[in-house]
C-alpha cells in the first residue's frame, strides 16, 4: 500500500507577486525549492493565511536569491502582494517507509529567507 505523505513544506512565505495574466502556476525562488527538495512542475497545495483560500497548482522555479514567491493565473485572484502563504508538496511512500518518513520544513522569515529547517511537523507550528 501507498500513502501520501506531507515531503516538504514552506512555512510562512510571503506572496511577492500575483499576475493574473499569466499562464498559471507558482513561481518560487530556487533556493527555496532546493532547500524543501521541491521540483519545477511539481504538484503543491497553497493555503492562504490572510483570506483562508485554499488552491493546487505546480511549480516553476524562480531567480535564485531573489525570495520570489508569485503566483499566477486563475489563482492570482486568490491571493494579494503581501499575504502569508503556506506551500506543501507530498509523495507516495510505501506504507513501510511512512512510519520513519520525515518530512522538510522551511520555516520563513518575512523577507522570504529561511529562519530555519526542520525535518519534522511540531505538534503546533505556531510562529
Amino acid at each position: 500500500m501507498l500513502r501520501m505523505m506531507l515531503n516538504g513544506k514552506i512555512h510562512r512565505a510571503v506572496v511577492t507577486e500575483a499576475d493574473l495574466n499569466y499562464v498559471g502556476s507558482i513561481t518560487i525562488d530556487q533556493n527555496i525549492l532546493d532547500a524543501v527538495g521541491m521540483l519545477p512542475n511539481e504538484k503543491v497545495h497553497i493555503v492562504n493565511n490572510n483570506n483562508g483560500a485554499r488552491f493546487e497548482t505546480y511549480i516553476i522555479s524562480g531567480k535564485r536569491g531573489s525570495g520570489v514567491i508569485c503566483v499566477n493565473g486563475a489563482a492570482a485572484r486568490l491571493v494579494q502582494r503581501g499575504d502569508v502563504v503556506i506551500i506543501l508538496s507530498y509523495a507516495y511512500i510505501m506504507n513501510e517507509e511512512a512510519q520513519s518518513h520525515k518530512p522538510t520544513v522551511a520555516i520563513m522569515n518575512q523577507d522570504n529567507s529561511i529562519d530555519q529547517i526542520m525535518h519534522y511537523e511540531p505538534e503546533a507550528t505556531v510562529m
